[in-house]
């Protein structure tokens, strides 16, 4: 499987300290360092590819986003992330299902938890 041109996870809980510790594991990546009301940025390199990494707090109804905007993470899928964010941070982790192309259920994500269970799920909920 080819790698997603990009990463994007979405985080149950925004907890700076073990959100940089996991990065600079993972990717040797700088804390991320303030840009904005609400916005993280940090700059690394992975095998010679640059990584733009954005963290925005309450993204999506109290969820925080973290972007990768490359290609070359470890990670080949969204899911790939959001498994290993949820284990490492111990908290939910949602996820696209997959790369979304026109016509897509743009509704419909992948949540995660700490333990590995994953379920398919509507957000935002539709209340039905």
């Amino acid at each position: 499987m080819e790698a997603y041109p990009d990463i994007e996870i979405y985080l149950a809980q925004l907890e700076l300290e073990p959100l940089n510790a996991w990065l600079d594991e993972v990717l040797a990546t700088p804390p991320l360092a303030r840009a904005g009301k609400n916005r993280w940025r940090a700059t690394t390199q992975r095998d010679g590819h640059e990584i733009n990494i954005l963290l925005i707090a309450k993204a999506a109804d109290g969820f925080a986003s973290l972007w990768f905007d490359s290609a070359h993470t470890p990670w080949t899928t969204d899911s790939d992330c959001a498994h290993e964010a949820a284990r490492r941070l111990g908290c939910e982790v949602r996820c696209s299902l997959g790369g979304w192309q026109p016509g897509d259920e743009p509704d419909h994500f992948l949540q995660i938890m700490p333990d590995g269970q994953e379920t398919t799920i509507e957000w935002p909920d539709s209340g039905q």
